[in-house]
């Protein structure tokens, strides 16, 4: 595991979870960005169901197997990483670090995984994938403006992105209360990095009465955006397409049908719609309706290497993570980050051994304690 370097924090102690993590960036960051990266939409019940849920489920581990040597390596789209943990995209990553996303993408490579570059990044995705040789995918919001939603794709595939992520939970942005009061908006010494050269789209408002990324969203993203958008996506472009935001089998078929290679299992962290159902509730249907014809990956609420486990039981090829990231880059930049895919990687290895599984295909569903109706 990565050795944090020392925090300079009155009350730091060494964590040894991405909880105490958490608890460390609360008290390093400003009230407005740790209020961003934390929050959920209205009542956060989504947010707090995410996580929950994990815990709701039982394991029924297997017995005198030989796990003297485990392998927790697979691939996901063609390219291999060391543990099927995959970083979520995330906006404006330079709130909790100054190297933000470039820093998170060291970190990435270090590990041997994959991170999905933020439409919303402060430094743009030229910039993330001059600075490291970690394997990227770019995750796009559609724009009204389809020139800009092409020009970002051509970017991401001239910078070398592997895979493009289109997010479809957000045509309009969820109601995330906390930044109504805080009025969020960007520092002004950040920007929107991969929106630099686009006239009008640098940054968000800094005179909303609301939260300024709101008013950005509900000015520039398409909310008329359908499944015809997507197979229009599929087709300017040659690389394979993750479609995130899926809760529902019928639309994951859907997806597929429309070119889809993979399919994201997520509700935004509970930040969209508050009260959609929590990310594991709804792998089962999706995965069962995909029926091999696709990925299926999962996001919202990792936090232990048991909820990991959990997920590709299910059916899932790999997780997302996100917030913990961000608590890992807020308390030591690179190396914090390391430290969350390094904590995570860590539990998911003892889950294994303690559940009698050698390497990820062993993870099957039968380790799950589900009640029959």
């Amino acid at each position: 595991m990565a050795k944090l370097e020392t925090v300079n924090l009155e009350t730091a102690y060494d964590p040894i979870n991405v909880f105490d993590l958490e608890k460390l960036a609360a008290q390093k960051l400003p009230t407005l960005a740790f209020d961003y990266f934390a929050s959920g939409a209205c009542d956060e019940r989504t947010l707090a169901a995410n996580i929950s849920a994990y815990q709701e489920i039982w394991l029924r581990p297997k017995m005198l197997v030989d796990v003297s040597d485990r392998h927790l390596d697979t691939t996901v789209l063609g390219t291999n990483i060391s543990a099927p943990i995959l970083v979520a995209p995330m906006a404006f990553q330079c709130m909790a670090d100054p190297e933000g996303e470039i820093a998170t993408a060291k970190a990435v490579a270090r590990f041997g995984t994959v991170m999905a570059v933020s439409t919303l990044s402060n430094y743009s995705m030229e910039e993330v994938a001059a600075a490291t040789d970690a394997h990227l995918w770019f995750q796009l919001y559609v724009y009204k403006d389809r020139g800009i939603t092409r020009d970002l794709v051509q970017r991401a595939e001239a910078a070398g992105c592997t895979a493009l992520v289109i997010t479809v939970d957000s045509p309009l942005l969820g109601r995330r209360e906390k930044d109504v009061r805080n009025k969020f908006n960007l520092p002004e010494h950040l920007r929107c990095g991969n929106l630099a050269n686009a006239a009008g789209m640098q940054n968000l408002p800094h005179d909303s009465k609301d939260s300024g990324l709101a008013v950005y969203i509900a000015s520039l993203y398409d909310t008329s955006l359908t499944w015809k958008d997507l197979v229009w996506l599929k087709s300017i472009t040659k690389l394979p397409v993750a479609v995130k935001g899926i809760l529902r089998g019928d639309d994951a078929v859907r997806a597929i049908e429309c070119g889809a290679t993979a399919i994201i299992v997520s509700n935004h962290g509970g930040r969209q719609l508050d009260t959609a159902v929590p990310t594991i509730k709804a792998l089962p249907e999706v995965v069962k309706a995909v029926a091999g014809q696709a990925e299926v990956y999962v996001d919202g609420g990792i936090r232990r290497g048991t909820d990991i486990i959990k997920a590709i039981a299910f059916g899932a090829r790999a997780v997302l993570v996100g917030r913990p990231i961000l608590w890992g880059l807020a308390v030591a930049g690179e190396t914090g980050a390391l430290t969350v895919l390094d904590m995570l990687r860590g539990e998911l290895d003892l889950a294994m051994a303690l559940s009698g599984c050698r390497t990820i295909g062993d993870i099957t569903a039968d380790l799950l304690c589900i009640e029959k109706s």
